[in-house]
């Protein structure tokens, strides 16, 4: 009966989604609804006072003269600065010559023919929670890879792909590494603890007993979800497959020169890591988490894919003079036309949304809506995670949002006896639900544009009721596993506890 239910659900959610505008027009309405609710709500003199300045903040009226002035000289310079066209254009340069000279291919046929099919997913959905070390890098890289190896063990590449996101946006906190979120978020959470406490030092680590359980908790979750719910509502692929073939002694050869490559490149990063001194360490600091090496990660994908690509095609003779590789290079780029249309109306609703400063008011009202209900314990920490999580369907950006929250919870729950670990927990669960299937995060667009390729058609409709079952799922199980480690009174991290009084 629940199965039913649940599965009418997701046909509503297909059905009435799909009816929507193409997502590049459904783009330009939610720009135009931004201006219109600028207008009426500064009108209406709509305001919030920022818990962590104390300042008035007003709702600015896009569609004044003033408002007509900046969106007009700001067009370009929104498009140009957007953060994930430059990501994904550069990043996209490696992968694209790595798929163009066959070097996914060949890598994928041999990782299909040595390793268990029943692992293959296991490991896909692990490494893309791993790969949310790499921030929205990882959201670029590994949807069209999966899509691809699951053409090739010929399943539907759309729920490959879905799995992929869903599993680096969803599961956006759960890691192994830290990254560089966690020392952002923390600085945050020790403004907000330092109003009560102004001897208070936030702990980067403070959540990571936490997350790394997590990481493994979430990821049978996705498998399952991925084998009983995402893929039989697709069906089977009807479009054209890759048929696996044996590698051959050449693409083999490649292959060996490409993890040549690979293990030199890595030798070299090491070098310039490892050390206390390093290079790509922090010059101040020394510090690896928040450093020029976490900075410049997407350049150095870039090179991970592009020197092993140009090696394998030129062992493999794809390659065989600078004019291919010029050739590859503009074939790799010469399907990136719709995404450059989709990030230049993204660029712009975003753009529009923050000037207008809907979000952070939307956010502050959220905030004191939570506390005037008067909810304690569990119930009000969960309350929390719920308000984050939709919170974060209006405001992507996890530093954002935190920067205005912490300021009003960290402090709350200590006056109750939470410490700002356990609430900055339970606003990173928030957080990273709802990131599968928010539109607010441009690569939302830039997964539908990469399914595009499989089915044409598809809509967005579709492609949201393969996500939200992972959204869904991942709630439930991080709540169970919030509430558990509630009860338990389990460490949070080094040093770090849900209580004040531990």
């Amino acid at each position: 009966m629940a199965n039913r239910l649940f599965s009418k659900f997701l046909d509503f959610i297909e059905k009435y989604g799909n009816k929507l505008p193409d997502h590049v027009m459904l783009f330009v309405i939610i720009a135009g609804i931004i201006l219109l609710c600028s207008a009426v709500f500064a009108a209406l003199g709509t305001s919030a006072v920022n818990p962590a300045t104390d300042e008035e903040i007003f709702v600015v009226n896009l569609l004044n003269g003033e408002g007509l002035i900046m969106i007009l000289t700001q067009l370009v310079p929104n498009f140009t600065s957007f953060p994930p066209l430059g990501i994904v254009l550069v990043v996209m340069l490696g992968v694209g010559l790595a798929e163009s000279t066959g070097l996914i291919s060949a890598l994928m046929k041999t990782t299909i023919m040595n390793t268990p099919k029943k692992l293959i997913l296991p490991v896909i959905v692990l490494v893309a929670m791993l790969g949310n070390a790499a921030a929205d890098a990882a959201m670029v890289v590994l949807p069209p890879i999966v899509a691809m190896i699951f053409i090739a063990l010929g399943r539907h590449p759309i729920a490959g792909l879905a799995a992929a996101y869903a599993s680096v946006a969803g599961g956006f906190s759960a890691n192994l590494i830290l990254s560089m979120l966690d020392p952002l978020v923390a600085g945050f959470t020790q403004t907000g603890a330092q109003i009560l406490d102004p001897n208070y030092v936030a702990n980067p680590a403070m959540n990571y007993y936490f997350l790394a359980i997590s990481c493994f908790v979430l990821v049978p979750v996705a498998v399952l979800v991925t084998t009983k719910i995402v893929e039989p509502r697709l069906g089977s692929y009807t479009g054209e497959t890759e048929k696996i073939e044996e590698v051959t002694k050449s693409e083999k050869r490649g292959l060996l020169w490409a993890g040549i490559s690979i293990a030199v490149l890595t030798v070299i990063v090491l070098f310039l890591t490892i050390p206390q001194d390093a290079l790509l360490r922090d010059a101040e600091t020394g510090s690896l988490t928040v450093s020029p090496f976490m900075t410049g990660l997407v350049p150095l994908m870039m090179v991970f894919f592009l020197v092993p690509a140009l090696v394998y095609g030129l062992v493999t003779k794809v390659l065989k003079s600078s004019k291919d590789v010029a050739d590859h290079l503009a074939k790799a780029m010469s399907g990136m036309g719709m995404y450059i249309v989709i990030a230049f109306v993204a660029a712009q609703m975003i753009a529009f949304f923050n000037w207008s400063n809907l979000g952070p008011i939307v956010a502050i009202k959220g905030a004191d809506l939570l506390q005037a209900l008067g909810l304690t314990g569990l119930p009000l920490l969960l309350g929390f995670i719920i308000v984050a999580a939709l919170i974060n369907l209006m405001v992507a950006s996890a530093s954002a949002k935190w920067a205005i929250l912490a300021p009003v919870f960290v402090p709350m729950f200590m006056i109750v006896g939470y410490s700002p670990a356990f609430t900055q927990l339970a606003y990173r669960i928030g957080d990273s639900i709802t990131n599968p299937i928010t539109p607010m995060l441009a690569y939302f667009a830039i997964a539908l544009t990469f399914a595009k390729k499989y089915d044409p058609k598809i809509g967005i409709g579709t492609f949201m009721a393969s996500l939200l079952p992972y959204s869904i799922a991942f709630a439930i199980v991080w709540i169970i596993l919030f509430a558990a480690w509630y009860f338990l009174g389990l460490p949070l991290g080094p040093g770090e506890f849900i209580h004040l009084n531990n």
